[in-house]
């Protein structure tokens, strides 16, 4: 259990630098996302990048979309195996 927050976690910052990358708030970003039909609200979004939430799939497309970017971007540095 401990580990799949840790990797959430990693989902929320991959989540931060994408969003700072673009040089938008989570207030802005919020709006843009309601107004492409994902009802949430910024203190929902924080908590996804605190890794407090799991994402919805919807979500992630619709980022991807105003982020231009792939699906990769928001996975990254997730799947690195510990040994």
């Amino acid at each position: 259990m401990e580990q799949k927050i840790r990797r959430d976690r990693n989902m929320g910052d991959n989540l931060r630098r994408l969003r700072a990358d673009k040089g938008i708030s989570q207030e802005k970003l919020c709006a843009e996302l309601q107004r492409r039909g994902c009802d949430i609200g910024r203190t929902t979004y924080a908590k996804y990048e605190a890794g407090e939430l799991n994402i919805r799939a919807s979500v992630i497309i619709e980022l991807r979309k105003i982020y231009n970017c792939t699906f990769d971007d928001f996975f990254e540095g997730l799947d690195i195996s510990e040994e």
